[in-house]
């Protein structure tokens, strides 16, 4: 098939998960035009496998000290850009556009009639799983921020529903997951500032944190590790840490379990998805959540024992063999399969 592939730029779990996926189609035979929208191309790192790919601004979520904000959110949004992307995307000879939660592709799909498949962890909040209330502006962004006709929702549990595993990076799977190195934290709060976040874990001598997210140069402060960008680097801390404090997004997390690695989530104020994630974390028995920095609980957390690995199966191996087979609405089969795989 000739597919258009829509990522969403906006933090590396989209790209992430959508890497994977891109990869697989790619192997299967498809011909696969990827756009990414959402953060400036000098800021994208590691999506060779997206080539041939476009950037175009698209719509992105303004962030401060770990909260939404929505007015400046709403004042960075150029609606006649957006449309302009939208009106004039060429999608003559499509077969199907793919949306990981972008919002050009899915707006393009609908107004020329192109069948359209939303890939990932929002589209999973369309089915009966663990959601906070939020407001109704929350509610409607999540439903209606880049919809599609066929959903392909992730999720680290099942809840009953045709949903699927979290995709995990090829790298992560092995014989079995290498035992962390005892006191090794990986910290991961790229919405705080880095002030609060130095601030927040000092005083635990203990421990040695490997600290990414705000950060644009590797140092060393006695305990804390202060790291930039780096895939291969963050993947090897994750594989050798013993438990992750990140905020309550999907991809990370999902890894952590796969990997057997506690967890921290703090959400992000003001999203709704990431409270629901938080939520369904701590009903699960899969990890703590706070809703602020807080010391206390982090030292709580510090002394829990780690967990057993999930060990989840390669979603996208079932996810493009559903895609290429044309039952776009037999979802449960393959679902289902894909949670029977123990990776």
């Amino acid at each position: 098939m000739r597919i258009l592939f829509g990522v969403q730029g906006t933090g590396n779990g989209h790209i992430s998960r959508s890497r994977e996926l891109v990869r697989k189609l790619k192997e299967d035979g498809h011909d696969v035009e990827v756009i990414v929208s959402g953060r400036k191309e000098d800021e994208l790192r590691e999506i060779e496998v997206f080539e041939p790919y476009r950037v175009m601004k698209g719509m992105t979520l303004v962030t401060y000290r770990g909260k939404l904000n929505y007015m400046e959110t709403m004042f960075q949004l150029d609606f006649s850009r957006l449309m302009a992307d939208v009106l004039t995307l060429d999608t003559a000879g499509l077969d199907l556009i793919i949306t990981d939660f972008e919002p050009i592709t899915s707006m393009a799909a609908r107004i020329r009639n192109v069948p359209s498949l939303g890939f990932g962890h929002q589209y999973a909040f369309r089915y009966a799983i663990p959601e906070t209330r939020g407001n109704i502006f929350e509610k409607y962004t999540l439903l209606n921020f880049a919809p599609a006709r066929y959903n392909a929702g992730l999720h680290w549990h099942h809840f009953n529903q045709p949903i699927f595993p979290p995709v995990i990076p090829s790298t992560l799977y092995g014989a079995a997951a290498p035992e962390p190195v005892k006191g090794k934290i990986l910290v991961y709060l790229p919405f705080e500032e880095i002030d609060d976040v130095t601030a927040f874990i000092s005083g635990f001598e203990d421990y040695d944190f490997h600290i990414y997210g705000k950060v644009t140069e590797d140092s060393d402060r006695g305990n804390l590790h202060f790291r930039a960008y780096s895939r291969e680097g963050f993947l090897r801390d994750l594989t050798e840490c013993s438990g992750v404090v990140c905020n309550a997004g999907f991809e990370l997390p999902g890894e952590a379990l796969h990997l057997g690695r506690k967890l921290l989530l703090r959400p992000l104020d003001g999203q709704i998805e990431q409270g629901s994630n938080a939520m369904a974390m701590e009903q699960l028995g899969y990890g703590m959540a706070m809703h602020a920095l807080d010391r206390k609980i982090l030292g709580e957390w510090l002394e829990q024992p780690g967990r057993k690995p999930l060990r989840y199966a390669r979603t996208v191996d079932y996810i493009s063999e559903w895609i290429s087979g044309g039952r776009w609405d037999d979802l449960s089969h393959f679902a289902g399969a894909a949670w029977r795989d123990k990776g």
